[in-house]
């Protein structure tokens, strides 16, 4: 890769961040990512504060390159993971699911980069104005909790609306999604689905299976009318969903059937009545690789730009 300003701003090879996957993004993860030249991320999301730092812990020993935290601020352990990633070292933290701007302060004072995923120009320039060093831009492409615009709608408007570097998250599955971010302005890439199918993550292999087996069409959005809409693979569950929502079932009932959803799918294998969170590029992955072939293959760029360039005379 040539010069890179957020390499440059992180520590790391190739400008891609790996996804906060809750119950997925773990120290298996989080440190083959970073050995391979990219930012692994360690997922807290509802887990208690004692879990995640013994998760830092353990991927500090894994590895000696910079990796980060992903604090989901709806966490009722938010304001504790805040101040623990200071305590543990943490060089790198990303949010989501709300505003870190209470926060910022005191990360900065701790010399951690602030990378907040955001849906939206709006929530982007407060991000900035708030202290942020990057943000990320995802669209609603990309697997589990999502806002409403496209990846490639969002992403220009975000990189013209901000003068920090903008990462494109949602959609991104391949060297080709890769470049166009490029060529929407972003200065990198956070891929969260095809590192659900890497050799060294832990999530069951029934997960994978029908990640790899996923077509095109296969994902679905539930929970619109939760305010909470998340993107998962099509089963039993989504379907349930589906017909509750169209019944106008209350709020809290829905989310009384998502309740534990996510870990049946990511701990016991059920692929039936679990939360199988992923993107729309699903359908472009067909094989198990390592973080390390991943990373390569996807910043292999040589001939994805070669056709670009090409002219017919």
């Amino acid at each position: 890769m040539n010069k890179n300003i957020f390499c440059d701003m992180v520590g790391i090879k190739y400008p891609i961040i790996q996804g906060a996957m809750a119950w997925i993004a773990d120290s298996s993860l989080a440190s083959a990512v970073s050995n391979a030249g990219g930012l692994g991320i360690i997922a807290a999301g509802t887990a208690p504060v004692e879990m995640v730092r013994e998760e830092i812990r353990r991927t500090k020993t894994l590895t000696d390159k910079p990796f980060g935290v992903n604090i989901m601020l709806l966490s009722p352990h938010a304001e504790e993971l805040a101040r623990m990633v200071c305590e543990e070292g943490v060089k790198v933290v990303t949010t989501g699911a709300g505003n870190p701007g209470k926060y910022i302060p005191m990360w900065k004072e701790h010399g951690i980069k602030v990378i907040p995923v955001i849906p939206s120009v709006a929530l982007a320039k407060r991000m900035e104005r708030a202290g942020a060093d990057a943000v990320v831009a995802e669209g609603c492409e990309a697997g589990g909790h999502i806002g409403e615009l496209t990846t490639m709608a969002l992403l220009p408007q975000v990189v013209d609306g901000v003068t920090i570097p903008v990462i494109a998250a949602g959609g991104v599955g391949d060297k080709r999604g890769v470049v166009a971010a490029f060529a929407l302005g972003a200065a990198g890439v956070q891929v969260g689905t095809r590192f659900l199918v890497a050799k060294e993550c832990t999530v069951h292999q029934n997960y994978k299976d029908k990640i790899i087996a996923s077509k095109d069409i296969d994902t679905v959005v539930t929970g619109r009318s939760t305010g909470h809409p998340v993107r998962v693979l099509r089963n039993k569950l989504t379907r349930q969903f589906q017909l509750l929502e169209k019944d106008n079932t209350p709020p809290e009932k829905l989310d009384e059937l998502g309740k534990g959803a996510l870990v049946k799918a990511v701990k016991e294998g059920d692929v039936d009545n679990g939360s199988l969170m992923a993107g729309q590029i699903a359908g472009l992955i067909c094989k198990e690789q390592s973080c390390e072939e991943i990373i390569k293959d996807m910043f292999d760029l040589n001939d994805v730009l070669n056709k670009l360039c090409k002219i017919e005379e």
